[in-house]
């Protein structure tokens, strides 16, 4: 399983062409306290960098992009009634939907943890 983050804040755990998606602890440290998430439809297809969610917290409203294109197979029906998952668990159980890949190359400029913890540093300073 390999997990991969984009600079907007999203997470991706790849393991074989599933890809599960969901925010980042930073991101959800950012909005506060989730009172909405909207996943998308299962067989959607979206495009990569295409909107796929939306949250909503008590400061503001956020899109959740996806990180590859591929059709959307399974979305956490638990977010509906407890959106606060993601508050509690971002990177594990607040994730927001799971995509079939199209091309793993799309991949490929995303950062690793050690990466994406650098660039955190560097939006810091």
């Amino acid at each position: 399983m390999t997990v991969k983050y984009s600079e907007d804040h999203e997470w991706i755990s790849v393991e074989g062409d599933i890809g599960t998606v969901g925010i980042t602890n930073h991101a959800q440290e950012q909005l506060g306290e989730l009172v909405y998430v909207e996943v998308p439809e299962v067989g959607a297809t979206l495009d990569q960098g295409e909107e796929a969610c939306v949250v909503e917290s008590v400061k503001a409203a956020s899109e959740v992009y996806s990180p590859c294109t591929g059709e959307v197979i399974e979305v956490n029906e638990d977010l509906s009634d407890a959106p606060t998952i993601v508050n509690e668990h971002a990177e594990g159980d607040g994730w927001m939907f799971k995509i079939k890949i199209a091309d793993m190359r799309e991949l490929d400029d995303f950062m690793d943890k050690a990466q994406y913890k650098a660039y955190l540093k560097e939006l810091d300073e």
